[in-house]
């Protein structure tokens, strides 16, 4: 995996100063996404990270956590950290939508440097994708410090888990020639879940989609799946993006029964 040490050398650093920020108030500190799914690759995959508390946070301390994310910056992937602040009590009595105290990902930068306490209200807030997020932990997710997972973390109800992941893909046809890599795996992967109640990462979902979907898809399927695992240059004709809708059609058609 790609400067995969980079990484470890990141989240050994985000480890430490979490814990001095937080102290007693920390339950652990656990790694989800690519990296727990060993397909980690530095110019293609975020660093994905739940961090879980026993109390709310006060507002000095959400800055604390962020701005340590934000130090850390120029030192990360180029798609950055995604990273959540959740209760003890909602990972272990799971809650959906899950509510969350802090949520920091690339796309929240602008915001937190035009007013860094846009991020830090104690408004109530709830995320769907801490569903997906918490069934990876279950599965194969990395313990960065605190307490073992079978202690913090409840089975996500599978009803949930599908929500929270279709919701990723609802809008596949629009997005789907945009963004071919990224929709493409998931919606193998959404369905291989459907099928065989297998939790996958992106790469993994590629190859499912190969094994089971139809061999018409598999030229499309093969390639973006190469592009996310090695970087191979995707085709980009009009002929493909007819390829793409039809596929997003066809797969969002068994995934939620049109």
């Amino acid at each position: 995996m790609k400067n995969f040490a980079n990484a470890t050398n990141l989240l050994e650093t985000i480890a430490q100063q979490y814990t001095n920020i937080l102290g007693k108030n920390l339950v652990g500190v656990y790694i989800h996404g690519s990296i727990a799914f060993d397909c980690f690759n530095w110019d293609r995959s975020d660093i994905d990270i739940i961090v879980v508390v026993n109390a709310p946070l006060p507002q000095q301390t959400k800055q604390q956590l962020l701005q340590t994310l934000i130090n850390l910056a120029d030192k990360a992937p180029p798609k950055g950290f995604e990273m959540s602040v959740v209760l003890e009590k909602y990972c272990k009595t799971f809650v959906y939508p899950t509510p969350y105290e802090l949520h920091y990902g690339n796309d929240c930068l602008d915001d937190y440097l035009k007013n860094p306490l846009s991020l830090c209200n104690n408004e109530a807030k709830t995320d769907e994708d801490l569903a997906a997020h918490f069934t990876v932990i279950k599965r194969v997710g990395i313990v960065l410090c605190g307490a073992p997972i079978a202690e913090v973390f409840s089975e996500v109800p599978k009803e949930s888990y599908l929500d929270s992941i279709r919701n990723d893909i609802e809008n596949a046809k629009v997005l789907i020639t945009e963004h071919p890599v990224y929709i493409t795996l998931n919606l193998c992967r959404v369905y291989a879940y459907m099928v065989d109640g297998k939790v996958l990462s992106k790469e993994q979902g590629g190859k499912w989609g190969l094994e089971n979907l139809p061999s018409k898809y598999h030229n499309l399927i093969a390639q973006v799946r190469d592009n996310y695992v090695s970087g191979t240059a995707l085709n980009k004709d009009k002929n493909d993006k007819a390829l793409q809708i039809n596929f997003a059609e066809y797969m969002l058609g068994l995934i939620f029964n049109v």
